[in-house]
C-alpha cells in the first residue's frame, strides 16, 4: 500500500486531470415487439463507413455510438446523451424502432437472416462486409449480435511497457468488474435454440443461470474454441505482437476449408488464418493506437507504441438510460489507475489459463457466495479478493476527487464497495428479478418494456435545433466522404485484399502502409 501511495503521489493532480476517456456503445435496433429490426441502417444517420459518431458493428441492425475523447466523465456522458437523442429521433420516423437496452440480443430470426453490415462499394467498404461474412462462417451470426460498451482510456506519460503492466493487472482483477457490473444473467430462448448449453429455463421463453453475472463474457458469449488455443502473453509489446502475428499469418485448417471465395465467386472471408484481422481477437482489454489510413493496427503499435487501452468487458446496463452510469465510468477510471500503479509481475502460461477459468466462473456463477477463484495456484473467495482490490482503490478515488474537485469519485468507490457486500443489488440480480416479474417471466418482454421506457425518456428530452442541424451536416458530410472514397478506388478488390492481409504489413518494414487506401 505504501508503494501505491508513493506512485500515486508521483502522478500528481495535473496528470490525473490529463486522463482521457471515450465510449463506444453497441445496441441492436429492435421492433416494438422485441424482434430484430431488419431494415437498413437509417440513411438520415449518414454513412456507417465514415460518420465520426454513428456507425454499425457486426450487423446492419447493430448501431454503434462513438464519442470523442474527453477530459471528464461529465463531458463524455453529455456527448453520449446527444448521440442517443439524434438516433432515437431518427428511429422514431423509421417504423417506430428502438434501441435494445440489453447486451444479450432481442428475438432473433434464423441465423442466415441476420443482416451483415453494409458499407458501400469501395474496397474498404467491401472488406468490412467480407470480414463480417468471415465472422459469420467462423462463429455464427447470433454470437456477433451480442452488444456491449467499450471504455477507451489513457493517462499522459505512460509508456508501452507500463500500459502492458496495467493490462496484466486488469486481466487478473477483471472478475471484479464482471461481478459489479455484469448485467446479462439471462437470454431469450431464441439465442440458444439448437445449441448445447447448461442454462436453465425461466418461464416460457427465457434461459438463465441463477448465479450468473455476465453470460456475454462466458462460454455462450464472445468465446471461440479456435482462439482458446491462443495463449497470448502481455509481458511486453514484443511478446503480444509476436503472438498475434502468428495468428494473423499461419493458415488454420478449419478456416482453409471454408476458403476465401465460394464457387460462385462471392467472398467467404478475408483470410484463412486463425484471425482475419487484429480486431477478431477477443479479449477483455486491448492495447490500442490510432492508425493511419490503410495501416494495420499491429504495425501502428510496433512503430509508435501503445496510446490507450480499450476496456471491452462492460455489459449494457438496462437500468441506465445510456447503458452505463457516470459513477461506473468514474470507478473504471479508479480501477484502471489501480491496475497501472500496483506491481504487475510477468504473466505465465499457467496464470493465463487460470485467468480464463476465473472469467468463466465469474460470468456463470459470480454471485455464488461460496465461489472460489484461482490465484497463483491457490484458491481465494471472490469477495475476499474483491475487497483487497477495493482497499487499494480508496486512495486513488480520493486523489481523483482532489484533482477534479468534488466527491464523485469517492462516492463511486463507496458504491462499489457496498455492492460487493450486497449481491442482491447488483445489475445481474436486478435483471433476474425483473425477468421473473415480467409477463410470462419473459426476458424479451422485460427488455422490450425497458427499451420502450428508455426511448420515451430520450424523446421527451428537449431536442435543440442546433443539435439536430449539426448531426444533419455530419450525416451529409459522411455520405460525401464515402462517395469520395468510392471514386478514388483504382485497385481491384482481390489485390486490395491480398495486400491488406499480407504478413509484410504487420511489422516494421517498408511498404507496411497502403498509401491512399483506407482500413477495413
Amino acid at each position: 500500500m505504501n508503494n501505491l501511495r508513493d506512485r500515486l503521489s508521483g502522478v500528481g493532480p495535473e496528470r490525473l486531470r490529463g486522463i482521457r476517456r471515450g465510449i463506444e456503445k453497441e445496441s441492436l435496433r429492435a421492433q416494438a415487439d422485441g424482434k430484430l429490426a431488419l431494415t437498413p441502417h437509417p440513411a438520415a444517420l449518414g454513412s456507417p463507413l465514415t460518420h465520426p459518431h454513428i456507425t454499425t458493428d457486426f450487423s446492419e441492425s447493430q448501431v454503434e455510438l462513438v464519442t470523442g475523447v474527453h477530459a471528464s466523465v461529465e463531458a463524455v456522458m453529455a456527448e453520449l446523451t446527444e448521440v442517443h437523442q439524434v438516433v432515437y429521433h431518427e428511429l422514431k420516423s423509421l417504423h417506430d424502432e428502438m434501441l435494445w437496452v440489453s447486451s444479450m440480443p432481442c428475438g432473433l430470426p434464423t441465423d442466415e437472416t441476420i443482416p451483415l453490415g453494409r458499407y458501400g462499394t469501395s474496397n474498404v467498404g467491401r472488406a468490412k462486409s467480407v470480414y463480417r461474412m468471415g465472422l459469420s462462417h467462423r462463429y455464427g451470426r447470433r454470437m456477433q449480435t451480442i452488444s456491449g460498451i467499450h471504455y477507451n482510456w489513457s493517462l499522459p506519460g505512460v509508456t508501452s511497457q507500463q500500459y502492458f503492466g496495467l493490462i496484466r493487472n486488469f486481466r487478473r482483477q477483471a472478475f471484479l468488474l464482471l461481478y459489479l457490473f455484469g448485467a446479462s444473467p439471462a437470454v431469450c430462448s431464441s439465442f440458444v435454440a439448437g445449441r448445447e448449453h447448461l442454462l436453465q429455463p425461466l418461464g416460457d421463453c427465457a434461459m438463465y443461470l441463477p448465479w450468473a453475472t455476465s453470460l456475454r463474457m462466458g462460454r455462450l458469449g464472445y468465446q471461440s474454441d479456435a482462439q482458446a488455443s491462443l495463449a497470448v502473453s502481455y509481458n511486453s509489446l514484443e511478446s503480444y505482437a509476436a503472438s498475434l502475428e502468428e495468428a494473423l499469418t499461419v493458415p488454420y485448417p478449419p478456416y482453409e476449408a471454408i476458403g476465401i471465395q465460394n464457387p460462385g465467386g462471392d467472398y467467404n472471408q478475408l483470410a484463412t488464418t486463425l484471425l482475419q484481422i487484429e480486431n477478431e481477437f477477443y479479449g477483455t482489454i486491448r492495447p490500442k493506437r490510432v492508425i493511419f489510413p490503410g495501416e494495420r493496427p499491429l504495425h501502428a503499435l510496433r512503430e509508435r507504441g501503445v496510446e490507450y487501452v480499450e476496456v471491452r468487458l462492460m455489459d449494457l446496463n438496462p437500468f441506465e438510460i445510456l447503458g452505463i452510469s457516470a459513477a461506473t465510468a468514474r470507478f473504471l477510471d479508479v480501477f484502471l489507475l489501480h491496475c497501472l500503479l500496483t506491481d504487475s509481475p510477468p504473466d505465465t502460461p499457467e496464470e493465463i489459463a487460470e485467468l480464463s477459468r476465473n472469467q468463466h466462473r465469474t460470468a456463470a456463477t459470480g454471485r455464488d457466495p461460496a465461489l472460489l477463484l484461482e490465484r497463483a495456484g491457490a484458491q481465494v473467495k471472490l469477495t475476499d479478493w474483491g475487497h483487497e482490490v477495493l482497499a487499494g482503490c480508496e486512495p486513488i478515488a480520493h486523489a481523483m476527487d482532489q484533482a477534479m474537485g468534488g466527491t464523485a469519485y469517492t462516492e463511486a468507490w463507496r458504491a462499489a464497495r457496498a455492492a460487493l457486500s450486497a449481491p442482491e443489488q447488483l445489475p445481474s440480480a436486478r435483471v433476474l428479478q425483473a425477468v421473473q416479474a415480467a409477463q410470462g417471466q419473459s426476458f424479451k418482454n422485460f427488455v422490450a418494456e425497458q427499451s420502450h421506457s428508455t426511448r420515451d425518456a430520450f424523446l421527451m428530452q428537449p431536442y435543440p435545433d442546433a443539435l439536430r442541424d449539426r448531426y444533419d451536416h455530419m450525416a451529409v458530410a459522411s455520405m460525401e466522404e464515402q462517395r469520395r472514397i468510392e471514386r478514388s478506388d483504382t485497385m481491384p478488390f482481390e489485390e486490395y485484399r491480398r495486400q491488406y492481409v499480407s504478413p509484410e504489413r504487420l511489422g516494421l518494414r517498408p511498404g507496411a502502409v497502403m498509401v491512399g487506401a483506407e482500413s477495413p
